[in-house]
């Protein structure tokens, strides 16, 4: 679109936090579910967009993720909020929809490998079993959105070509009537010319239908791609608190794009977020003692751009020993 992305002009970017689901979900301790409600709680009046809950998935399968009802049940909801939860077949959606969620995120690879290593079905049995997920969601009125993992490579495969993608968006888009679609860096290959051009393909054969970037930092270069899918014309990006994240299927994968660090640069461009970033930095910094080890995040370590350290306690007598020198 060739727009200035340094300069946000008030322009309004979405934020949409997914690490109560994305986060917790690889970490090995189980964070009790009295905190996972206030980590939500906290998340929803920091003013996030959409708020991805949890996952109605096999204990057995994410032990961390066990609580899903009771926590989506006892969240409390704010006005214009959308609460969603990933959900990998039909009785998972039925758990979801009786929990109350606003939005069903269907998941799915556009590589083969990752499908099988991480779902194992293949991509076509996938798309069959969301199909039917798909339809239990849209007798009960609730959204639906379709997640393509490796959507800008895959660890085993390589590059992933567009049309793969293009083929598998228009299958849900089309077909299936998706209100929404996240185009995902599960393993951090993307790279901000290949982005751009993703998203205006997308756009352009898509414009009604509700786009979002779902990045990985493994490479460094999540804020980078970031700013390439702005300028290309995206607005709707998943990032996780902290910087958590990973996917257990991914050999070598780090956590998603950090929420407090996309939204400080962001801020600082002049983008509206609708994000009060205090708010979410105080919930950044309870995730130290819920997931028992420090968290990638920068912002936790350091603080935003103009949070200023005191003197030096003997900085009066530093000024005086160097103003005596003349």
């Amino acid at each position: 679109m060739g727009t200035n992305v340094w300069n946000g002009a008030g322009r309004r970017i979405h934020m949409q936090e997914v690490g109560t689901r994305d986060g917790l979900q690889v970490e090995p301790c189980f964070v009790p579910t009295g905190d996972k409600i206030a980590l939500v709680n906290a998340l929803s009046r920091a003013g996030l967009a959409k708020i991805e809950v949890t996952a109605f998935v096999s204990p057995q399968a994410i032990p961390a993720l066990r609580d899903a009802e009771q926590v989506l049940r006892e969240i409390e909801r704010a006005p214009g909020v959308v609460y969603s939860a990933l959900v990998p077949n039909v009785r998972g959606a039925e758990r979801a929809i009786d929990a109350r969620a606003d939005e069903l995120n269907l998941v799915m690879s556009a590589s083969e490998s990752h499908n099988l290593a991480n779902l194992r079905m293949t991509r076509a049995q996938s798309f069959q079993a969301l199909s039917a997920v798909s339809a239990i969601a849209r007798q009960a009125g609730t959204a639906v959105n379709v997640s393509l993992s490796c959507s800008f490579g895959c660890p085993m495969e390589g590059d992933v070509p567009q049309d793969t993608v293009w083929d598998w968006c228009a299958r849900y888009v089309e077909a299936l009537g998706a209100r929404g679609v996240t185009l995902c860096d599960t393993t951090g290959m993307a790279y901000p010319g290949q982005v751009a051009a993703l998203v205006r393909g997308f756009k352009r054969r898509w414009p009604d239908t509700e786009l979002t970037l779902h990045f990985h930092n493994t490479r460094g270069m999540g804020l980078a791609n970031v700013l390439a899918a702005i300028d290309a014309g995206a607005d709707r990006f998943d990032a996780s608190l902290g910087g958590l994240g990973g996917c257990p299927y991914a050999p070598g994968a780090t956590g998603n794009v950090c929420s407090e660090e996309i939204v400080h640069a962001l801020q600082l461009m002049g983008y509206d977020t609708g994000v009060d970033l205090e708010q979410l930095l105080e919930a950044a910094h309870r995730l130290p003692a819920l997931v028992g080890h420090a968290v990638p995040s920068q912002l936790v370590a350091a603080g935003r751009r103009l949070d200023l350290h005191p003197l030096p306690a003997d900085f009066d007598a530093i000024r005086e020993r160097a103003l005596a020198r003349g």
